[in-house]
């Protein structure tokens, strides 16, 4: 008899594209994790190359077919999660080991839980020798931690005003250290027009219903910056600009939108290298 596989609470679904040279770092953080999770890599750019390091680490592979896009494939990956925890896993980031065990302690703590985060540290690649520079500390950093503040308030994080105080300025969530649940949010997550904003405006949407946003202030992922980011793609092409535009409009006057964008625009440096 075929001994039945144990059901994980959570999973890590990693959206894989084109070739990253940063996969397998992605994939050994997660392979590492001191909880145990269950791990999917999914793709619409199927290639020797992911499907190698799928098999090395024993990771089912899942190839949607059809244009690539990040709604598209985010829901992919959504939707092949087993678990009623879903962690979208950025490929060119690093999870740290207890990100895991602090997800589910946290969750056994507030089962009203829809949405878990945590803070970052930055792992900027140097443009000349390609190797990765540690930040803990870095501006946009600071401010994203600062609008973060309201969430500190776990005992008042499910009122839909301090989860929408944390997004009124800005996304301060870090879109890969998030986890959805599943459970109670559905099958229809990333409910948005928006290619670069997609994140900010899917929390905005979640912080409107039911449900309590937990953020751990602590750094459990090395999100990394590079000039193959995507990140730095919608900056160029100006799908960054005109949906952080969009998204303040949702909130704001045009009065204010024009200075918060004056201002939020700056952190498009952090890209320039």
């Amino acid at each position: 008899m075929t001994e039945k596989k144990e059901k994980k609470r959570h999973t890590f679904a990693i959206c894989a594209y084109g070739d990253s040279p940063y996969l397998e770092e992605c994939m050994a953080s997660l392979a590492c994790q001191r909880q145990g999770s269950e791990i999917i890599c999914c793709t619409s750019t199927p290639s020797p190359y992911i499907a190698g390091l799928a098999e090395k680490y024993r990771i089912p592979l899942y190839v949607r077919e059809g244009k690539s896009g990040i709604r598209e494939d985010w829901l992919f990956a959504y939707g092949k999660a087993s678990g009623e925890l879903v962690t979208i896993a950025h490929q060119d980031d690093r999870y740290e080991k207890n990100y895991a065990g602090t997800l589910l302690s946290m969750y056994e703590k507030y089962p009203d839980m829809t949405v878990f985060c945590s803070d970052y540290a930055t792992l900027r690649m140097e443009p000349d020798s390609g190797t990765p520079k540690l930040q803990l500390v870095n501006p946009v950093w600071l401010v994203k931690k600062l609008l973060r503040l309201p969430l500190r308030l776990k005992w008042f994080s499910d009122r839909k005003a301090v989860k929408k105080a944390a997004l009124l300025f800005g996304n301060s969530i870090c879109c890969p250290s998030c986890t959805y649940n599943k459970k109670l949010i559905g099958d229809q997550l990333f409910n948005s027009d928006f290619e670069f904003a997609l994140d900010w405006d899917n929390l905005y949407q979640l912080a409107c219903r039911p449900g309590r946003f937990v953020c751990a202030e602590r750094p459990l992922i090395f999100y990394r910056v590079h000039s193959g980011a995507t990140t730095k793609q919608c900056i160029e092409d100006n799908r960054r600009k005109n949906d952080e535009t969009a998204m303040f409009r949702k909130m704001w006057p045009e009065s204010l939108v024009k200075i918060f964008m004056h201002f939020y625009k700056k952190a498009y440096k952090a890209y320039e290298k």
